[in-house]
């Protein structure tokens, strides 16, 4: 061993250099935003040579209401896309594994597409789908049940339904395919074993089908609660920069554009740095849920 060192002195530090692409990536792209983030959110509006003022914006967080509404707002949104998106993808995934195979790439086609629409397109379409009482949805589904339109953007029981629905129509299709491919992934003897023991299709779902995948459904789950304290397309096209009436629909990325559009950007970047505990803690219960799992 002594010999192998001699001849390469520098081997020892041969996995620090893999490692040092990543900790560059990781110090130009999240440590440096993330320390300048700081030094703007101690600042009067966070531009050029701004006046210190320490933890002022912050202060004016925690005796901000709007802030905690938005803040809950968020989490509902995203909390109410997971439990309607995973188990959708879920049942996709499985209806796309029975699928005759020469059929697979038309389902394939309509399931990313929305995912893989340009954001421009989007906007159209979600406008086409929730625009008032002449929208798709009231059109062909809500009036046809004998109910009364609902309106979207204005009516404050269903505006983060609406929200909702965007995003379980945009991503569902997506997250489909992570879990039809861990469902591929599982290892076929585990079903042949389990077939010794009871022939019940839903017994199988329950104790091979459903705990092999459980990795893959909690990574559906963090990419959609991080992309769901981040999705603004949304809300900014059924609301504008606003909440909508009583701030209903208020998330916290819109609160961030709506101070930064008045070019307070210490405040929106103190609300942004405000959450990165509360996502910290939230991560870290999702990896905890995860070792447990495994």
């Amino acid at each position: 061993m002594a010999e192998a060192d001699q001849r390469m002195p520098g081997a020892r530090w041969t996995p620090f250099l893999f490692l040092l692409p990543f900790l560059l990536f990781l110090m130009i792209f999240w440590i440096i935003p993330l320390v300048g983030g700081v030094k703007i959110s101690l600042q009067a509006n966070g531009l050029g040579q701004a006046e210190y003022v320490g933890l002022a914006h912050y202060e004016a967080l925690a005796g901000d209401e709007r802030y905690y509404k938005a803040v809950r707002n968020s989490f509902t949104y995203t909390l109410a896309s997971i439990v309607v998106i995973v188990p959708l993808a879920l049942w996709l995934a499985h209806l796309l594994r029975a699928t005759y195979r020469r059929l697979r790439p038309i389902f394939t086609f309509a399931l990313l597409l929305p995912a893989l629409t340009p954001p421009s397109v989007l906007a159209v379409l979600f406008l086409m789908v929730f625009y008032r009482d002449q929208g798709l949805l009231n059109q062909f589904v809500v009036i046809p049940f004998g109910f009364d339109p609902i309106r979207w953007q204005g009516d404050t029981d269903f505006i983060l339904t609406g929200l909702v629905l965007q995003n379980v129509w945009r991503w569902t299709g997506f997250m489909t395919f992570f879990v039809l491919a861990g469902m591929e992934g599982i290892p076929k003897v585990y079903y042949e074993v389990a077939r010794l023991a009871t022939g019940s299709r839903w017994w199988h779902f329950w104790h091979v089908t459903l705990p092999q995948l459980r990795p893959v459904l909690l990574f559906v789950a963090i990419y959609l609660f991080v992309d769901g304290f981040s999705q603004f397309a949304g809300a900014k096209l059924l609301l504008g920069s606003a909440g909508g009436p009583r701030d209903a629909g208020l998330l916290t990325i819109s609160y961030m554009n709506f101070h930064a559009s008045n070019n307070d950007f210490g405040s929106a970047t103190a609300l942004s740095i405000s959450l990165l505990p509360v996502m910290m803690v939230v991560l870290w219960a999702f990896l905890f849920v995860r070792r447990r799992t495994i």
